[in-house]
């Protein structure tokens, strides 16, 4: 995205790097992110949409080629350089190669560390540091690719899904659930939601408790009601109360909390199968040890 922005390759070496400090590396199984194809994205996303975002990538290699400029700005949040294009396309393959995965029940769940994130970017824009919606166009795989019924997506940033909800909203085959803090970017959630989105819009401030309370008597009944074949998550850590791009008050208690009550839905319903993708988080210690949170409580540990 450029220097100094929050999205940085920084993210990532943060989470390897509490992982490999906490022990938890040794027991994790670990793959590369194939690319995904361009039908696969278009499952989510518009044809002129995918269109434009290669093109963007490859008028950027021109230029950079002839001495032009290392960034084109998508909106005043959101830029891409040469190898966005590869690590976009890579993005979503992980999150489908990991629903085939998990499908074929080689694992029981999985973590895609993946950026940049995706759950701002709806059927036909990017915006909001995101691209191409990862979690939707694994959710949309496992319908249309895998022929599931029933699909679940979780997300628990700071900020509302936005994207996921454009793509995903008024779809019978998926309940979606979430918290975000409001009024907040992208400012929206909260304006009549279809009957298979369960916006929880919480104010700046709100701790861990509240938010357990909240997904307890909202999150969790539709959840059992709707039995879901396989849940997703959009898994945004810059909820954590040090966390500046957000006002919210998690700590790593909540997201292993939260991933727990997740796991408990998947097992009863879904075989245990849960794909879990990154999306915000971008203090990085405390990404780093939310995360370790998230991948001890998916791993049982």
């Amino acid at each position: 995205m450029g220097p100094g922005h929050p999205e940085c390759p920084e993210r990532l070496d943060a989470i390897e790097d509490r992982l490999l400090a906490s022990g938890l590396d040794i027991a994790l199984e670990r793959r590369e992110a194939p690319e995904a194809s361009l039908d696969e994205i278009e499952l989510a996303h518009d044809r002129m949409h995918v269109a434009a975002m290669r093109g963007l990538g490859a008028m950027l290699a021109e230029e950079i080629a002839a001495g032009g400029p290392r960034y084109a700005q998508i909106d005043p949040d959101t830029a891409m350089n040469v190898n966005t294009w590869n690590a976009i396309l890579r993005g979503a393959g992980a999150a489908m190669a990991a629903t085939d995965a998990v499908i074929a029940g080689e694992m029981e769940n999985a973590f895609c560390a993946v950026r940049p994130p995706g759950h701002h970017a709806t059927r036909s824009r990017a915006m909001g540091f995101c691209i191409f919606n990862n979690v939707a166009i694994a959710a949309k795989y496992a319908l249309e690719r895998h022929g599931l019924q029933r699909v679940a997506v979780v997300d628990f940033d700071v900020h509302h899904g936005n994207g996921t909800e454009n793509i995903l909203s008024g779809d019978p085959r998926v309940l979606m659930v979430g918290f975000f803090q409001h009024p907040f970017y992208p400012y929206s959630g909260t304006d009549a939601p279809a009957d298979n989105m369960v916006n929880l819009p919480v104010p700046a401030y709100t701790r861990g408790p509240a938010i357990r309370e909240l997904i307890d008597a909202h999150w969790m009944p539709r959840l059992e009601a709707f039995a879901p074949e396989m849940i997703f998550i959009s898994a945004g850590f810059d909820a954590h109360r040090e966390d500046d791009l957000g006002q919210l008050g998690l700590v790593e208690a909540d997201y292993a909390w939260i991933t727990q009550r997740i796991m408990a839905v998947a097992r009863r319903h879904a075989k245990g199968r849960i794909v879990s993708t990154l999306e915000g988080g971008y203090n990085l210690s405390a990404l780093g040890r939310s995360v370790e949170a998230h991948l001890r409580a998916l791993a049982d540990l």
